[in-house]
Parts: C-alpha cells; sequence; structure tokens
C-alpha cells in the first residue's frame, strides 16, 4: 500500500544529519537512515543510545537541532507508543479511545480479534493491564490505515510466544496490506529473527545492514557482545526481494 500518486524510489521515511541536543546535551548526531515500501526496519542499542529519542525527532514530536526529516507525500503514520499512562478519572472506553484516531473504515473485525481487542472494546481504558494496553494502542495506531507502523518497544513484557505471534503479525501486515514498519526494540532475539535491516545505534549509526551482517561487525559485538547464541523460534523467510530502492517483487 502506497500514498496515492507516490514515486516508489522515494522513502516512505528518511532522516539525513539528524541532530538532537536538548539541555546542552546531545542526544543524537548527524543520523541518516530510510525505510522504503514493505520493509521492517529494526533499531537497536544500549539504554541510553538515543533510540525512542530518534523515534520522536523522526515523528515530529521534538525539535531536531540539526539535519532534516523527509516523507513520502501523502504518507500515513500509525505509531504505537512504548508506554500510555491513563488517568483513571477518563472516561474512555476502548472503542471511543480507537475511533478518535479511525481514517475510512477504521480496523476490519477480524484484525481486532486477532489483537484481541474484540472482547475488550467496552472495557475502560484505565482498566487494561499493560499487555492489553499494548494492543490496544496496535489497533489504533492500525485505525488510521497506515502505509508506515513505528512501534516503540512492541515486544516489552511478551514471553517467546507472545513475540512470535507480534512477528507474524506484522509478517502478515507486510505481505497482505504492504504496511511497512520502523521499530524498536532491545530483544535481540526479535530483531534477528524477523526484521529485513537493523540500525546499531549509540547516538549515532554503529552499523547498519542485514541481520547476518550487522551482527558480523565489531561494533555490534562490542556493544552486545554473544548475547544472541541462535534464533530457533521463528525465521523471516523471504518470497520476495528487496530492490536498491526496497521496493519489493517476487522472486523468479
Amino acid at each position: 500500500m502506497s500514498p496515492p500518486g507516490a514515486d516508489q524510489t522515494v522513502p516512505l521515511l528518511s532522516a539525513h544529519g539528524l541532530s538532537v541536543t536538548l539541555g546542552g546535551e546531545t542526544l543524537l548526531r548527524e543520523i541518516d537512515l530510510a525505510v522504503h515500501e514493505r520493509e521492517i526496519v529494526t533499531i537497536i542499542g544500549p539504554n541510553g543510545a538515543g533510540k525512542s529519542t530518534l523515534l520522536s525527532a523522526l515523528l515530529g514530536l521534538i525539535p531536531l537541532s540539526g539535519g532534516s526529516v523527509g516523507r513520502r507525500s501523502g504518507l500515513v503514520i500509525g505509531y504505537v507508543p512504548q508506554r500510555l499512562k491513563v488517568d483513571a478519572v477518563l472516561p474512555m472506553t476502548v472503542a471511543r479511545f480507537i475511533a478518535l484516531s479511525a481514517i475510512g473504515t477504521g480496523v476490519p473485525d477480524d484484525t481486532l480479534r486477532l489483537l484481541g481487542c474484540d472482547r475488550l472494546l467496552e472495557r475502560p481504558l484505565y482498566a487494561l493491564s499493560g499487555g492489553e494496553m499494548q494492543r490496544v494502542l496496535m489497533a489504533r495506531a492500525l485505525s488510521r490505515n497506515p502505509h508506515l507502523l513505528v512501534l516503540d518497544e512492541p515486544a516489552q513484557g511478551l514471553d517467546l510466544a507472545g513475540e512470535e505471534q507480534l512477528h507474524r503479525f506484522i509478517e502478515t501486515l507486510r505481505r497482505e496490506r504492504g504496511v511497512a514498519a520502523l521499530l524498536v526494540s532491545h530483544d535481540l532475539h526479535f530483531v534477528m529473527a524477523g526484521a529485513d535491516r537493523v540500525i546499531c545505534l549509540n547516538r549515532h549509526v554503529c552499523c547498519s545492514g542485514s541481520p547476518t551482517a550487522v551482527r558480523a561487525t565489531p561494533e555490534f559485538q562490542l556493544l552486545f557482545g554473544d548475547r544472541i547464541p541462535g534464533v530457533g523460534y521463528y525465521q523471516h523467510h523471504h518470497d520476495h526481494c528487496h530492490t536498491p530502492h526496497g521496493v519489493e517483487r517476487e522472486r523468479p
């Protein structure tokens, strides 16, 4: 799914020389990146590396001190934050919360069922558990019919089975609806299992490339050592390939 009339060689979202300085501290320095159609890109890095700050800068939630952010014309983004605090006095149901962001027909019933949100629609937001809230935030992001999902720690708090389900759900969105995804994750198994491309961040881009290529770099080894003995529960298998511009086509 592309923005109407879009040039497919243009990235959905890009940054050039992006820098962020807050309170006199440089949080991000000279970041270059791009996310193309149907691509799953994951940002990894140690605590304090600026991963969530980078998402906020890309989304325009905080000001840049240098560089620029580019969006393809007509781009619609669905954002899933790491957490959302809801005051217990807020009289809002899950259904109303999702509807506030909906574009067009909103979230299909089968997607709500797959996310486990269909049984939560009449619940008040403040009564949701952490896991339920994450699923509702995903449904709200999808209600916008996005071309790109931006997800901050979507696997947070999930067990292995939940991570696998999330992988498959994101891959299904990519395959059936053409949705691209930009994720932040601490979970290296999650990253290496499902991403097309990995960006290793430590206030600047240390390395980037396919999961296999990034894992072999000295920069990755310095930051993470041998924390990934193997990925056994799910591997993302391509029945397609990426062109130099990130646009997929079927394998011959």
